[in-house]
């Protein structure tokens, strides 16, 4: 059914780990109806990869479904804007997949995120010092694309020899849908140590044009030993790239329009990471006259900082100013907002490591039977578990429960304020308890751990020239409320929730929206789609405060073990 129009609708895509996303939004940013759909990963050690036709399948179905669930007809879609993961995607000459896999497989031509295969080259990528790495907090993740790119040449180089384009999957997305291969600001800055900054004096967003890339550091790459990527004037890692929100070729395609159930030539906006799209969905959302959390002045958004909370957590924060902080990814020149300066902090394992904790434990067959049988979630179980552990313990505060439990969440190494991937995770306090009581507390310490890792972000990113004394959250873990009120307490900073739970789907469509040319900008559609629920505020009572700092001692202590303890067993077997 069309609703006539008056009225735009604004489809957001989002690719996340394990599905892919299609929400449907009205111009308050209301959501009208979402649909999911699975996709395949394949996990061998440290190699983690994907399908990008697979993947497409299901975006596919996930649009298809939510149009239908929201009422919402083909010509009602004003726009569409893509999100996805930061994995790194190949293909041929005609488009094709080329494997990423040393089994061959052709299917697996995504090298996923959160892939770890080229710790070695980003150690020796960082051993160079190029003055690029200034803009990726002092070197380069393994999670980034040059590593992966270096790993791919010097371990296949006949998939290497073969690939016509290399693309972060949400680009690729964004080209599959309109055949326009123009990269966004958003993944090539902060993924590929293109340097955005480079356009600061040619364009600004109003312009709305992609621009030619000359961004790229040529002696960068040629050092690095991927000088035959700059052939053709990049074309293999991007000639061209936009302001995220950039309306593309002629929109859809016919193929792709039918595939998705849309209309040919339907803008479509040049894309954003899935992260990135999260702050886009939440970042200019005003609680109530009456919160401390409000926004008073334009740069206000420059005191907040943005966790979108899933399998792993990124911490994105804008400035004015340059800021150039040790460990931190960026500064990063319009990556989310244009024409602001992005910091990227981030863990590389939340939601995953919760995820893990539980399944590994003796009792986690027996929780999932009695979350069953309450038809509620094991999250839900486990934050009642722990209410009523507090009461019949007459515990001081719920929190107390862990002082004789310490994590230290660097299960997929550090990300960030410590870039340090070969980092480990530690359990301190262990005992031969394999009760539900016993996960119910190794599940809140872990919380905590993270949280303190979120603490350390923050201070570190005040002491280096931020202001931040506000947090936004979304995401999965988002709408667990004890793990909202825990990060709030450690960090003492208030926490707003968004109106739409799905914040990554709508910054997505904010994307379509512009593309649409419904707003001027990005900014512009986000103060008129985003907005605020609920504000967490941290405890009031100073005890609360008072364990948290003990803890979160104790926590940047097992990291500093860990260092000594790995340079002891080194020494050990020289």
């Amino acid at each position: 059914m069309s609703r006539g129009s008056a009225a735009s609708v604004f489809l957001g895509v989002d690719v996340g780990t394990g599905s892919a996303r299609a929400g449907l939004f009205d111009e308050n940013g209301k959501l009208l109806g979402s649909a999911s759909s699975p996709i395949q990963i394949w996990k061998e050690k440290d190699c983690i990869e994907q399908s990008s036709t697979d993947i497409w399948h299901a975006v596919c179905a996930a649009v298809k479904s939510a149009c239908s669930l929201a009422n919402v007809a083909p010509e009602d879609v004003a726009g569409l804007g893509f999100a996805a993961t930061c994995s790194l995607v190949a293909v041929d000459a005609d488009g094709s997949p080329v494997s990423v896999s040393l089994s061959g497989d052709t299917r697996r031509n995504i090298i996923v995120w959160m892939d770890h295969r080229a710790v070695n080259q980003a150690e020796r990528i960082n051993a160079t010092n190029s003055p690029v790495l200034q803009y990726c907090g002092g070197g380069v993740s393994p999670e980034m694309q040059a590593p992966k790119l270096l790993w791919m040449k010097e371990n296949l180089l006949d998939s290497w020899s073969m690939v016509c384009r290399w693309m972060d999957l949400s680009d690729w997305l964004a080209y599959r849908a309109t055949g326009d291969d123009t990269r966004s600001l958003c993944t090539t800055v902060c993924k590929w140590t293109y340097l955005g900054h480079a356009h600061m004096k040619q364009w600004k967003e109003s312009d709305s044009r992609d621009m030619e890339a000359c961004g790229w550091d040529n002696v960068f790459w040629e050092e690095i030993g991927l000088g035959d990527l700059l052939e053709g004037n990049c074309a293999k890692i991007g000639r061209s790239v936009a302001f995220p929100g950039h309306a593309l070729g002629s929109g859809l395609t016919p193929t792709a329009a039918k595939e998705l159930g849309l209309l040919p030539g339907t803008p479509v906006g040049t894309s954003l990471i899935d992260a990135h799209a999260g702050g886009v969905g939440v970042m200019e959302s005003i609680p109530d006259a009456g919160s401390k959390a409000g926004l008073s002045d334009e740069h206000a958004i420059c005191h907040r900082m943005v966790l979108v909370c899933g399998t792993s957590t990124c911490h994105m924060a804008v400035s004015k100013d340059r800021l150039f902080i040790p460990g931190v990814w960026g500064p990063f020149w319009s990556a989310m907002i244009p024409e602001f300066w992005l910091t990227e902090g981030g863990q590389s394992a939340t939601g995953a490591l919760l995820d893990y904790i539980i399944e590994n434990h003796v009792a986690s067959p027996l929780l999932s039977n009695h979350a069953a049988s309450q038809s509620i979630s094991i999250f839900e179980l486990l934050n009642k578990m722990l209410l009523s552990m507090s009461q019949e313990q007459n515990s001081p505060f719920l929190s107390a429960l862990t002082q004789d439990t310490h994590v230290l969440p660097d299960f997929h190494g550090n990300r960030s304020p410590v870039p340090d991937p070969k980092s480990k995770g530690v359990i301190y306090g262990l005992t031969l308890d394999t009760s539900e009581k016993h996960l119910a507390l190794l599940y809140l310490a872990t919380i905590q751990g993270i949280a303190y890792g979120t603490r350390h972000i923050v201070e570190h990113c005040n002491a280096h020239g931020h202001k931040i004394d506000t947090l936004l959250a979304c995401g999965g873990l988002a709408k667990n409320s004890l793990y909202i009120q825990e990060h709030a307490d450690i960090t003492g900073c208030p926490i707003i929730l968004p109106r739409e739970s799905e914040s990554v789907l709508l910054g997505a469509a904010v994307l379509g929206a512009v593309a649409g040319k419904k707003f001027p900008g990005v900014r512009d559609a986000m103060k008129a789609l985003n907005a605020a629920g609920k504000v967490v505020n941290p405890s009031s009572d100073p005890k609360v405060k008072k364990y948290h700092d003990a803890k979160y001692q104790i926590f940047r202590s097992l990291y500093e073990q860990q260092l000594s303890h790995r340079a002891t067993m080194a020494q050990a077997l020289q």
